[in-house]
């Protein structure tokens, strides 16, 4: 199983920033996607998810200015990123989860967000 995440930069605040997550090893469509986030000195938080029927979900700090999607066809979760800010910097790191075997549970390693104020 491998997911790869890429996408990650420097940005000016109010920039955007598209991240992707490739998935290998398992079958896509049956697992719900996430988006986690670790800044320095912090825990991993949830930041996205979008479940194998599409259904999506978004911590508060991100509502209204992030976007998840998948396409099963390509094996692959988005996360548009939209009006950043300094607090967005982060490292993001996906991550593949299916609902019905808590043990499938894979992670991507992360890529650096950096938001510049």
């Amino acid at each position: 199983v491998q997911l790869q995440a890429y996408g990650g930069g420097l940005v000016h605040a109010g920039g955007s920033l598209r991240l992707s997550c490739a998935a290998s090893g398992i079958t896509f469509r049956f697992y719900t996607m996430n988006w986690f986030r670790q800044a320095p000195g912090k825990q991993r938080d949830l930041v996205a998810s979008i479940t194998s029927g599409g259904s999506t979900d978004y911590a508060d700090a991100v509502k209204g200015r992030f976007t998840i999607s998948r396409d099963n066809a390509k094996n692959t979760a988005l996360l548009q990123m939209n009006d950043l800010k300094p607090e967005d910097t982060a490292v993001y790191y996906c991550n593949a989860h299916d609902p019905t075997v808590t043990a499938l549970n894979y992670w991507g390693q992360g890529t650096q967000v950096t938001v510049s104020s």
